[in-house]
């Protein structure tokens, strides 16, 4: 069965940097597109970025162009999350999700798989 297992959460300070990464298995790694999304207590599940098959493609929310990078190995079936630049309002649950198709798709509901996710607590 497919699996996705994010590792690489924590607590930071304010303007420092984490590196997520979710490694896949199960699934044909390359021939799926790969986001990742996340949730603050209270509030509903956003979109933080994706990346297509490739790698070519990347789409990534407002919030974070500029701040935070998503990237791929194919050769080891992981996809990253480097954030830096870090600040309180990205405190919440990060959770990457895989689906089979060839963009980097920006909705929740275009994807088929999903992590159980890993925390990122940035203090002020």
């Amino acid at each position: 069965q497919v699996q996705l297992v994010e590792s690489g959460g924590g607590l930071v300070q304010a303007g420092g940097s984490l590196r997520l990464s979710c490694a896949a298995s199960g699934l044909t790694f390359r021939n799926y597109a790969m986001g990742w999304f996340r949730q603050a207590p209270g509030k509903e599940r956003e979109f933080v970025a994706a990346i297509n098959w490739s790698g070519a493609m990347t789409n990534y929310a407002d919030s974070v162009k500029g701040r935070f990078t998503i990237s791929r190995d194919n050769a080891n079936n992981t996809v990253y999350l480097q954030m830096s630049s870090l600040k309180p309002e990205d405190t919440a649950v990060y959770c990457c999700a895989a689906t089979p198709g060839t963009a980097a798709y920006i909705r929740g509901s275009s994807y088929r798989y999903w992590g159980q996710g890993t925390q990122v607590t940035v203090s002020s």
